[in-house]
């Protein structure tokens, strides 16, 4: 009994505000009043009981140390360390803090971004010319291939504080011809106000490149973009430049004209308007040999997976293209998207996009070169159909597993603990059954908890409780003297069931919620 008790009172791992029964923001009077009523209230001096004056010493003591435990400044990454754990619990964690810290460094010091492109020709489905293929043996299945890829990377390498360079390369190819280049660019930062940069790049088709670009801060509400560059090819060589500026035109409202001259010389204007909930842009451009008036709009749903729907409508001297999709977030870094593009005369096309972290994964599948309602039909619900049935056999199933994985671990590893807090609760109830009562107090008679998982109307494990005797309003706190998480990690209830001035009351509150009491709404009537 006295190995148990020692492993249950260890300093280490107490929560010294839950101890003292105040809350986190206590005043140092407060702090100060709750020490000298708990060391009254715990001398060994008035228990006469040879176990009770053992209690009461290692609980004396406790309160002795968490009046020495004086607050003080975290230093990075352990304001997140609780303090009621172990010394073991709170190395890991630091340690995984840092090993966290450093790869957003490194992630953050090269900034790696990638894309990759997979197009698909699928217009055998429905631009089939059933007479070929009598002739051709195996003519009956459809003929789907991939006509072009695209592949594209770049890193960065901070020289000095205001120096990087940015090195990067794409590869293309398109029915059987393609070509790449390599791209070298240093930036540097001139003040606070505007940055330069140099580039310099060299590809098997167009030749080397030499660019530059400069940006600049005019007001605080508008910016200026310039651009120009020579391009060597060996029918000579193309001079370009282009000039942007931008304009706050409110906290959610941009404002955008730009004019480029060279191959594709064009004036375009645009208006960019994001909020909370929705994202709007209207864009105009006169040019040679395009000219095109363009709208679309965003809807933001405020769930968890961040959902996003969109449409947008693009006309010009190339024909219409109106296209519609959708947006979900389906992990911490990865985001899925599905757009339908059909037009006049482009057809009807499929693009799938994944963007995992700074990775970005695009599968256009071109269905047809028609307008087809077959395949607008079948762009649009097979998607949808192909995500419900995965989302709900492979990414459930999948993160449910990695849940229940976590919360066994987590459990193994809070066992010992629970025992030692189960053990410390169950004697502040036996040392508050011994008190005297007053009717007109609060006294906590017992709490349950219970997981919202659980397809049982009765309460999983039952909580200790304590009898507090107090006048005034109480904050029940996680960490209170007679309670203790017996599923920690897990989303669970409190069903709590206390007694003011004689009249028995009762509450049901979310284990993360705060719960105040006694309040009249809580009251049991007397025929219940």
């Amino acid at each position: 009994m006295a190995e148990s008790l020692d492993d249950a009172f260890e300093f280490n791992d107490q929560d010294y505000y839950s101890l003292l029964n105040v809350r986190r923001e206590a005043t140092l009077e407060e702090l100060k009043a709750s020490y000298r009523r708990l060391c009254m209230l715990y001398h060994p001096d008035k228990h006469r009981d040879p176990e009770l004056k053992r209690q009461a010493e290692l609980l004396f003591n406790q309160v002795h140390q968490a009046e020495l435990t004086k607050p003080k400044t975290s230093v990075e990454g352990w304001e997140v360390v609780e303090r009621k754990r172990t010394p073991a619990e709170i190395r890991e964690e630091y340690e995984r803090l840092q090993r966290e810290r450093e790869e957003r460094r490194l992630q953050q010091r090269t900034n790696p971004k990638g894309t990759i492109s997979v197009g698909v020709d699928a217009t055998d489905l429905f631009d089939r010319y059933d007479e070929d293929f009598e002739e051709v043996p195996g003519g009956g299945f459809p003929h789907i291939e991939i006509n072009k890829m695209h592949i594209s990377q770049s890193i960065e390498a901070p020289l000095t504080n205001s120096d990087t360079a940015v090195l990067s390369g794409s590869l293309s190819t398109h029915n059987g011809n393609g070509g790449g280049n390599i791209n070298m660019t240093v930036r540097r930062v001139t003040s606070a106000q505007g940055w330069g940069e140099v580039e310099f790049g060299a590809g098997d088709i167009l030749g080397p490149l030499i660019g530059l670009k400069v940006f600049r801060n005019l007001t605080p509400r508008c910016f200026l973009t310039a651009q120009c560059g020579l391009q060597f090819s060996p029918r000579g060589v193309r001079p370009s430049c282009s000039l942007m500026m931008a304009r706050h035109l409110d906290q959610n409202t941009m404002g955008y004209l730009q004019w480029r001259w060279g191959s594709n010389s064009a004036m375009t204007t645009s208006l960019v308007r994001d909020t909370k909930s929705s994202h709007f842009t209207l864009a105009l451009q006169l040019g040679v040999p395009h000219s095109y008036l363009m709208m679309s709009y965003q809807y933001k749903f405020q769930d968890e997976d961040q959902t996003k729907v969109k449409g947008s409508v693009k006309t010009g001297w190339f024909g219409t293209v109106v296209e519609y999709g959708a947006e979900r977030k389906i992990s911490r870094h990865s985001v899925l998207s599905a757009t339908v593009s059909m037009g006049i005369p482009q057809g009807v096309t499929l693009k799938i996009k994944l963007v995992r972290a700074s990775q970005t994964y695009l599968f256009p599948v071109h269905l047809t070169d028609q307008l087809l309602p077959s395949a607008v039909f079948y762009a649009t619900v097979g998607p949808l159909l192909v995500y419900m049935a995965v989302h709900r056999l492979i990414i459930i199933p999948y993160t449910q597993a990695q849940k229940e994985q976590e919360l066994e671990l987590q459990r193994k590893s809070s066992a010992t603990d629970i025992a030692k807090k189960k053990q410390e609760a169950e004697s502040a109830v036996t040392r508050s059954k011994r008190k005297p009562r007053s009717s007109m107090s609060l006294c906590l008679c017992s709490a349950w908890s219970k997981t919202l998982n659980s397809s049982s109307l009765r309460p999983l494990r039952c909580v200790c409780a304590v009898c507090l005797h107090m006048n005034s309003f109480f904050y029940v706190q996680a960490g209170l003297p007679g309670f203790y998480d017996p599923c920690v990690g897990e989303e669970k209830s409190l069903k709590l069931l206390y007694q003011f001035r004689g009249v028995m009351h009762q509450v049901i509150s979310a284990d993360t919620e705060p719960l105040r009491i006694p309040k009249q709404s809580h009251r049991i009537e007397s025929e219940s």
